[in-house]
């Protein structure tokens, strides 16, 4: 059998698994952004899949909601039917985890079984099906932030809950190129490997910054732009001692600094453009250097639109989608490079 034609359902594989944990990202984004991610305040792997089931269940588990951090100093007083509305969304990304577990845990053992998947690939896609369990135990440990004292979970674990699915993503979306379209040498070399490794570094770290933005809720403030509120550097930027835990902890710091990533994103990508342009690159590398420049645009005025109107729900999902849509870009970028190189 042909390596391709063994391969092509287990590209197609991979991919339903990335478009599920891209879909997770967005949902956990929601799930963010509503507020709800408190309201399942226990964690079940095997029984968590069964929601309440009838009016006296229903009120069981508002009632252990009403003990908790969250419910006794902001919810107080809420009736059930709110309650639905936010378990449902935590409930549906849990729910939303546990299909991916499933989607990728029997095909590959049937793949394996099969022997379509075996060698190096099997110890990639083994290290991806662990990588996926600890994003649920990180999950939770995010959420248990959240369950003492204040109820608001930790920004460092919601920035590490949020890389560690982008980066499942574009791991599982790199071994997919990498079926697709095996590496050749010495073939129209392109010469761009560094600056796409900054860029796609570059990127990593904005969308870090962007997690620590949302955990701090550095959005809700300073929504002018250019300036903040008339300001380039507000005061107190750096109150924080030592200066270094400003840019995780200073609210103002965080959102500052993720504008200022933002800046060097854009005119990064503008130089990769114009490098392209200038060099005798392939076609499809500079389709893929337009594709990056038109998705920063976009991404750039929605990150602006998002912040002047003080993180709207919808405006806030999509820029998040937006970042998963330019990290796969950056990826496939990289990839591009070093396929020739």
């Amino acid at each position: 059998m042909q390596q391709n034609t063994l391969h092509k359902p287990v590209i197609l594989w991979l991919f339903i698994v990335m478009l599920m944990v891209y879909a997770m990202i967005i949902v956990g984004g929601l799930t963010r952004l509503t507020n709800s991610g408190l309201s399942m305040v226990d964690w079940r792997p095997i029984m968590g899949i069964f929601p309440p089931m009838n009016l006296e269940q229903w009120q069981a588990v508002f009632e252990t909601y009403r003990l908790s951090p969250e419910y006794q100093q902001i919810n107080r007083g809420m009736s059930l039917d709110e309650f639905k509305y936010i378990f449902y969304w935590e409930y549906g990304h849990r729910v939303l985890g546990r299909l991916v577990g499933v989607v990728f845990f029997i095909p590959f053992a049937f793949f394996l079984f099969t022997k379509r998947v075996k060698g190096s690939l099997a110890v990639k896609l083994g290290i991806a099906f662990i990588l996926g369990g600890a994003q649920g135990l990180l999950g939770w440990y995010m959420v248990k932030s959240g369950l003492v004292d204040v109820p608001r979970v930790s920004q460092y674990r919601l920035a590490a809950h949020l890389s560690l699915a982008f980066f499942l993503l574009c791991y599982l979306y790199w071994i997919c190129l990498g079926l697709m379209y095996p590496r050749k040498r010495n073939l129209d070399k392109a010469g761009f490997v560094g600056f796409s490794v900054f860029l796609l570094v570059l990127t990593s770290i904005q969308i870090l910054f962007g997690a620590l933005t949302a955990g701090l809720d550095a959005g809700l403030m300073y929504n002018t732009f250019p300036d903040m509120n008339g300001t380039f550097l507000p005061a107190g930027s750096f109150a924080m001692q030592p200066v270094l835990i400003n840019f995780f902890e200073n609210p103002v710091t965080v959102q500052f600094t993720h504008r200022i990533l933002g800046w060097a994103l854009f005119f990064s990508v503008i130089v990769l453009f114009v490098k392209g342009l200038m060099s005798k690159v392939s076609g499809v590398r500079r389709f893929l250097h337009a594709a990056l420049l038109l998705t920063v645009f976009f991404q750039f005025i929605l990150g602006v639109m998002t912040l002047v109107m003080a993180v709207p729900l919808q405006w806030a999902s999509i820029h998040q989608a937006g970042a998963g849509v330019f990290l796969l870009l950056a990826v496939t970028n990289l990839y591009s490079e070093y396929r020739y190189s």
